[in-house]
């Protein structure tokens, strides 16, 4: 069974307005039917190198060091390019290791890498195949930044956040849009929640599809969040009309979900199978 929590607003007080839907996944009775448009295969990574490949630096980029107050979430980690830190596993998988380690004072390093300045793209289904780590104070993503973000900033820039989830709660997957007029606490969000098992027990497709007037969220082809332009023009400005670039991270730490304890396993790992970009 599953639990979906649909949220117009959800902040600091955790108000908003909710829909619970409870079904039954093995009944069939809330089998969506969705048209969908004869996605074209516009760019993908399968991650198909040897054990210790890292990435193909013609399709991404990394994100070093620990950022301007901890990458603006006051994380606590120093994020690098060594394998150690991100690298492929030799069965078709490439792996973010988060690592409890002194490294360039910081406590922990991890990874984040990104297509900026290599590709992006305006609308279309964006789609990951990835099993997540778990332990308090983890903090795995798969996101998109505004490709003018070096123009305009964060977050008029726009943000959409498909995968994000506290290691805490390896039951709950979260996906989000900050954009001007709701952003950090005050983000359309929308949350998913597995009854029978965990995120981080095997590999789930988390995608968005985005077009003009709505960005709609998936989990295993499974529509459980829709936020439409009408909704976001209610509380800001809508600015998901240019192209966006991809982005996945593990931090540790930050004020989405605190810090670990002792009771967090390290390391941890982020296992991404593919990552898929389609046009309509």
């Amino acid at each position: 069974m599953h639990i979906i929590i649909e949220s117009k607003s959800l902040n600091k007080g955790f108000y908003g307005i909710f829909i619970l839907m409870f079904f039954l996944s093995c009944t069939g009775e809330t089998e969506q039917k969705i048209d969908q448009p004869d996605w074209q295969l516009a760019w993908s990574d399968d991650f198909n190198g040897a054990k210790g490949v890292q990435l193909d630096k013609t399709k991404w980029t990394y994100d070093i060091g620990r950022g301007q107050g901890g990458w603006g979430n006051q994380e606590l980690q120093y994020y690098t390019d060594r394998p150690e830190n991100v690298s492929m596993d030799g069965e078709g998988n490439l792996v973010i290791t988060a690592i409890k380690e002194n490294y360039q004072g910081a406590q922990y390093t991890s990874a984040r890498f990104k297509t900026q300045g290599i590709f992006d793209q305006q609308y279309g289904k964006f789609e990951a195949r990835i099993k997540t780590p778990y332990g308090q104070g983890l903090w795995p993503a798969f996101w998109m930044l505004g490709s003018n973000i070096t123009q305009v900033n964060w977050p008029q820039c726009g943000e959409i956040d498909i995968m994000e989830l506290r290691g805490q709660a390896p039951t709950i997957a979260e996906c989000a849009l900050h954009g001007p007029g709701y952003s950090g606490a005050n983000s359309i969000t929308g949350k998913n929640i597995l009854t029978n098992s965990r995120y981080d027990d095997k590999f789930h497709v988390f995608a968005v599809v985005w077009d003009e007037s709505k960005i709609d969220f998936y989990i295993d082809n499974y529509l459980y969040r829709r936020i439409e332009k009408s909704e976001v023009e209610k509380k800001g400005q809508w600015v998901y009309d240019h192209p966006f670039f991809l982005l996945f991270n593990v931090a540790v730490g930050g004020n989405f979900l605190g810090s670990p304890n002792t009771s967090t396993p390290f390391p941890q790992q982020m296992v991404i199978d593919y990552v898929k970009v389609y046009k309509g």
